[in-house]
């Protein structure tokens, strides 16, 4: 009798064009060494830009760390189907111009598509926004895509874990992205409670 393997995790990852491009590279990083996930990647053209500009990083370099690349203008991509099973999306960094889209249900490019997916198919969904301070439309979206539930996730730095170096404080971000999908991580101590 033959047993077959567990499917894996399929995750898609989406590096748009707000700064914090190192959130989405550490993730997928993170995620390959994971041999349980598999990763779907798109990056935005802004997104890329980005790479370039905070991480002295080309478009191949990165979608090295993926399992599957799919272009932005691929509508017609197999993630862009609600019979595509996955089990979230994480969009790392997300810009304002992407949660307005998701918002609003645009669906104009495959990140938002993709995003207009896992919604509809009552997936996970986390939009790492990044921009400081929101405006009245920032936020009205961002209470648009949480009513439609989606999560609202601001790469936010904690500190009670006294952290060292930008590295220690992008992996306590990335680990509690990681936790919402139940993924097993050592990237950060776990809250063990207010020392005496």
């Amino acid at each position: 009798m033959s047993t077959s393997a567990p499917p894996k995790q399929r995750l898609i990852i989406a590096i748009t064009g707000a700064t914090g491009a190192v959130y989405g590279v550490r993730l997928l990083q993170v995620l390959q060494a994971n041999p349980d996930v598999e990763t779907h990647l798109l990056i935005s053209e802004a997104g890329v830009l980005n790479l370039h500009q905070e991480l002295d990083m080309k478009r191949k370099d990165v979608e090295a760390f993926a399992d599957v690349v799919h272009h932005v203008r691929d509508v017609g991509a197999s993630i862009a189907s609600g019979s595509f099973q996955s089990d979230g999306m994480v969009v790392a960094p997300c810009s304002m111009k992407t949660l307005a889209s998701v918002a609003h249900g645009m669906s104009d490019n495959l990140i938002t598509r993709a995003a207009d997916v896992v919604l509809k198919e009552r997936r996970r969904l986390i939009l790492m926004v990044r921009e400081t301070p929101f405006n009245l439309a920032h936020l009205r979206n961002m209470t648009a895509v949480t009513e439609m539930g989606g999560i609202i996730f601001p790469p936010l730095p904690g500190f009670y874990h006294r952290p060292q170096s930008i590295q220690e404080m992008v992996d306590h971000t990335v680990g509690r992205v990681l936790d919402m999908f139940a993924l097993p991580h050592e990237l950060t101590p776990r809250w063990q409670g207010l020392k005496e």
